[in-house]
Formats: structure tokens, C-alpha cells, sequence
């Protein structure tokens, strides 16, 4: 045991600081796919109740003037302590391509323009398998994380047991969001043409400035969508359950 945790160590060294604190029964086990290594902490301990995973949003993309950085790891926890939060008894934060981790594949466009491109999917999908073992699956899609979740469902629906669909701040459509905002457009991206047919839930942050609600609004059926008067971007969605 002190051999495998002198191992953890070292590993972790060579990836982004953390800055938050890792609950006891969380797991850290990197998951290798064909083009990266994940980051990925688990907490899995009963093999009947379906896995919620959390997919993380973009990260630390962009910086405050516009220019791609050199490391996409968020720099705030607010996804990973939701999912350390979680009561469930099968939790699993994941990360995307490139962010904690750094691998001879990592590339800008990774994280920019082609943060939701065919390879970027079929990787987190890979990664994905590789966690559920068949189990099902509840998955929980955050900012830019909702668009990869789901792109994966629409993609992977026969090879992975999803049954529910959960985004908060979701972004659904990146052709809309770049023009609301006149970004430029990701060149190297999918998006999602038609709104995966699953049972799923949409909680949105009235405030947000980072995704407006209008958009998600605009994008996914209203019907399944769950607006917090208050809430932002990352904050104000404390009490939600699903």
C-alpha cells in the first residue's frame, strides 16, 4: 500500500497541482485510451445501482485576452466537488483529453477549436466503456462536457448503457453560442444536430454569462429543463437532485 500510494504521488506530480481536497473512497485511476490518459477519480461500491458519471467542461481554454493556454485544467472545482459531493454509492468524475494530464498527443486544438471533434469523442466514449463494464449509465454533462455527453449518447448509444441525460450549464449548440458572442467558430468541432431521444433533465443558471439560458432554451426540449432563478455559470446549483 505505501508502495502503490509513493506511485500515486509521483504520478500526480507530473500533472497539474490539485487543489482540492479528495474524499477517502474516492479512487484516482487515470484511464488510457487510444490517444490520451484521463484523469479520472472513482467511487464505485455497489455493482447493481447505475454509475453517474460526471463529464468535466472545457477548462482553462482560453485566457483573459483571448489566446489558447498552454494547459486547459480547470481552474475552478466546482464540477469535481459536485461529484464528491454526490451521496451515490457509483460516482465518477472525469476529465477531458489534455486537462490534469499532458501526453505526447496534446494539442491545442484539442482544448480550441476541435475541443468537440470525432477523435475527442471516441476517446471519452472509449474511456467511458472502459469505466461502466456494462453498467448502466447516468450521464452528467457540465458546460462543454454537456455537448461531449451528448454527442457520445447519439454516437454510442449501442455500445453504452445510458439511460439519462443530465447537463447543468449545458452548452448544447456551439454554432449558436460562437455567433451569440461573435467567437470564432469551432472549425474542427461536431455539434449536435438532433437532441439525443432519452429521458434527461437541463439545469440552467438564469445568470449564467457564459452560456446563456436563452440558448439552451433554443437548443433542447423545454419540457426537460429546469431554470434556477439565481444560479450562474458554477454557482447556485447546490441543491439540485436528480
Amino acid at each position: 500500500m505505501r508502495k502503490l500510494i509513493i506511485v500515486l504521488l509521483l504520478f500526480l506530480g507530473a500533472c497539474t497541482s490539485l487543489k482540492v481536497q479528495v474524499p477517502k473512497e474516492y479512487l484516482y485511476i487515470p484511464i488510457k485510451t487510444q490517444n490520451y490518459t484521463l484523469a479520472c477519480w472513482q467511487k464505485i461500491s455497489n455493482d447493481t445501482e447505475p454509475l453517474r458519471i460526471y463529464i468535466e467542461g472545457d477548462g482553462n481554454a482560453y485566457n483573459s485576452k483571448g489566446y489558447p493556454t498552454n494547459d486547459p485544467t480547470p481552474k475552478s472545482n466546482f464540477l469535481r466537488n459536485f461529484a464528491f459531493n454526490d451521496t451515490g454509492s457509483n460516482v465518477v468524475y472525469l476529465a477531458r483529453p489534455c486537462q490534469y494530464i499532458k501526453s505526447n498527443e496534446s494539442n491545442k486544438i484539442d482544448w480550441t477549436t476541435g475541443r468537440f471533434s470525432q477523435k475527442i469523442v471516441d476517446n471519452m466514449a472509449q474511456a467511458i466503456k472502459e469505466i461502466s463494464k456494462g453498467r448502466d449509465i447516468i450521464l452528467i454533462g457540465y458546460s462543454g462536457g454537456a455537448l461531449i455527453s451528448g454527442l457520445i449518447i447519439n454516437q454510442y448509444k449501442d455500445q453504452l448503457n445510458i439511460i439519462q441525460w443530465i447537463t447543468i450549464a449545458g452548452l448544447l449548440n456551439h454554432t449558436q453560442w460562437t455567433k451569440y458572442f461573435n467567437y470564432l467558430p469551432l472549425k474542427e468541432s461536431l455539434d449536435l444536430e438532433t437532441i439525443p431521444n432519452i429521458k434527461q433533465k437541463h439545469f440552467i443558471g438564469k445568470k449564467d454569462k457564459i452560456i446563456p439560458y436563452q440558448l439552451i432554451l433554443n437548443a433542447a426540449n423545454k419540457k426537460d429543463c429546469i431554470i434556477l432563478e439565481k444560479a450562474t455559470h458554477n454557482k447556485g446549483f447546490e441543491n439540485i437532485s436528480f
